[in-house]
């Protein structure tokens, strides 16, 4: 039980803060990276917090100077690249709008059939929409 609240509480901390690197994380990822390095911390620093509202956020940032530097490092590491994975996918529509309008044409935005287009043809979609793809976590 105690193994599932340091997730839980990971996975918080994770979705919690705002890219920096090549290929994003997923909330699952960053959840893990930060049940292992951060574990340990959460239990010690803010064992009886409740998962909900913000609480665990704000005990573990105002604990910050006494967790782990790894738990530093992964946290700065795994909060960037969900940062950077909300921004891809709030911008996939208009750094990819002119690949689908030639390549995908007729197919609406927010359907997953534009996502699929798009996807098939990655070998003739810009260079920026393939990278804008690859962040957003679609591929």
């Amino acid at each position: 039980m105690r193994g599932l609240g340091v997730m839980l509480a990971a996975a918080l901390l994770a979705g919690s803060v705002a890219g920096a690197q090549a290929q994003t994380m997923s909330y699952a990822q960053a959840a893990g990276l930060l049940a292992k390095s951060c574990g340990k911390d959460i239990t010690k620093l803010c064992p009886n917090v409740n998962l909900g509202d913000g609480k665990l956020v704000a005990c573990m940032e105002k604990q910050i100077t006494k967790v782990s530097a790894q738990c530093k490092a992964d946290y700065a590491t795994a909060t960037a690249s969900i940062a950077k994975r909300d921004a891809a996918q709030d911008s996939i529509a208009q750094v990819c709008g002119r690949d689908a309008a030639q390549l995908c044409p007729g197919m609406v935005p927010q359907d997953g059939n534009l996502l699929s287009c798009l996807l098939k043809a990655t070998n003739v979609v810009s260079a920026a929409c393939n990278q804008a793809i690859t962040d957003a976590g679609y591929r």
